[in-house]
């Protein structure tokens, strides 16, 4: 008994331990973020301000567009996650409710596409969004991010955990496919769309290396490479970058804060049904 006493406490102490290193530097970045220049540079460093400023936020929205960075990351996120669940769930509707010769392999394929690195594919999607004279749009930094496999399988695995038989009953009373699919099957699955939805949001609004790619105007950029551009010739100005990390930050705390109940029975709803 006293044994495994001992084991739970050594695990609690781990598990506090590496919460502690992946939160300290959020930590650290929203103390640096209210220092002034001499304290961050200060030598033993300041884990706390000294003395509290608010001229880093100040510096971070006039020194570049960052209220635009924010709107074009929330545009590019907001579209992005709706075309994910929209495309996502239809697919595995057809994947699911559908037969059709070459369906399995329809699916291994898109599974397929998981295993290839994203910075394999850059320069050839680049060169397409080029000739399609997307470069610089909303539509160039979304292109690429419409569709996501990993959405599609989840929303499979949880379509095929229904009962076939509601098809059959949505049937006898005259539902099309189209409204089945709108009106019996979505509702059905909404905690594991919900999940998905906030997930893909939260990725997309963190991208960095495609939107820096396919933006070169700065009313176009997105906040995380608009942060980038809060670093002086000389150095880096410490301050205000992390002034911008915070705002960014501040975004995704407030959707985990506000949907964390969500989050959690998409996902206790997935776990129970597989």
């Amino acid at each position: 008994m006293m044994k495994h006493k001992f084991n739970d406490y050594i695990f609690q102490v781990l598990c506090l331990l590496v919460a502690f290193i992946v939160i300290f530097p959020i930590l650290y970045a929203i103390a640096v973020s209210f220092m002034n220049a001499e304290d961050i540079l200060a030598r033993p460093p300041h884990f706390l301000p000294p003395s509290i400023t608010l001229e880093n936020y100040k510096v971070a929205f006039t020194r570049t567009l960052l209220g635009r960075y924010i709107f074009n990351s929330f545009i590019v996120a907001l579209i992005s996650s709706l075309s994910r669940i929209i495309l996502g769930a239809m697919a595995a509707y057809a994947f699911v409710f559908f037969e059709f010769k070459g369906k399995k392999f329809l699916f291994m394929l898109s599974l397929c596409t998981m295993m290839v690195p994203a910075e394999v594919v850059l320069v050839s999607n680049f060169t397409t969004v080029s000739r399609l004279g997307l470069i610089n749009t909303y539509l160039g930094v979304c292109i690429i991010f419409l569709v996501s496999a990993n959405n599609i399988f989840i929303l499979r695995q949880n379509f095929m955990t229904l009962d076939k038989s509601l098809w059959e009953v949505a049937q006898l009373d005259g539902c099309s496919r189209v409204k089945f699919f709108g009106s019996v099957l979505l509702p059905v699955a909404k905690p594991v769309v919900i999940t998905i939805f906030l997930s893909s949001f939260v990725n997309l609004w963190n991208q960095y290396v495609w939107p820096l790619v396919v933006t070169s105007r700065n009313e176009m950029r997105t906040i995380q490479v608009g942060i980038t551009m809060l670093k002086d010739r000389e150095s880096t100005a410490f301050g205000p970058v992390m002034a911008g990390v915070v705002i960014s930050l501040l975004f995704t705390v407030l959707i985990f804060a506000l949907f964390q109940r969500k989050i959690v029975a998409g996902m206790m709803s997935g776990s129970s049904k597989g």
